[in-house]
């Protein structure tokens, strides 16, 4: 289900006018060293690779909801290890015409169980990629999703507070 019923029925009220949404970013890792792989998935919306990426539903944890959404988008089951990154997102104006702006929360997963496979129809295609070629740009992903991976491999010591892309990360 691409979009949650309760933003359907938020939409029924408000049109395409903007909402403000509370996001998660899962970015899920196996292996070590060399050897480490980072899940991605090839998006339905845009056909470019990002990490797995939700909309956290009314009562739900934040962090559940990055849990929930590898399983039902990947197929993968995962466990949370810890926040990395809080930002807010430009405001974005999806192909349908509704218009929003996410607070995204990005946590660092690791692997429990299963090999990807599109869960959902959000989704062209769910694989490994070797976490040097993901560093290298390969796939190629949008700057921001780049970012996220980028923060949850570099697992700093603090969370991020704030953007990133070539401007300077607050540390909470």
């Amino acid at each position: 289900m691409p979009i949650p019923e309760f933003i359907v029925e938020l939409r029924r009220h408000v049109g395409h006018a903007p909402l403000w949404l509370t996001g998660v970013t899962a970015v899920v890792l196996r292996g070590e060293g060399d050897e480490q792989e980072v899940l991605l998935v090839r998006r339905a919306d845009t056909d470019e690779w990002s990490p797995v990426t939700g909309i956290v539903e009314p009562g739900q944890e934040v962090h559940e909801a990055a849990v929930r959404e590898v399983q039902e988008e990947a197929s993968v089951v995962a466990a949370v290890e810890r926040l990395v990154w809080v930002s807010t997102t430009e405001p974005v104006r999806h192909a349908n015409g509704d218009q929003a702006q996410y607070v995204d929360h990005t946590f660092r997963l690791r692997w429990v169980s299963g090999e990807p496979a599109v869960g959902d129809d959000e989704n062209l295609e769910a694989r490994w990629w070797p976490v040097r070629g993901v560093r290298e740009g390969v796939p190629p992903m949008r700057a921001h999703f780049g970012d996220r991976v980028r923060v949850a491999l570099d697992d700093p010591s603090d969370v991020l507070l704030g953007p990133t892309s070539g401007r300077h990360v607050r540390r909470g």
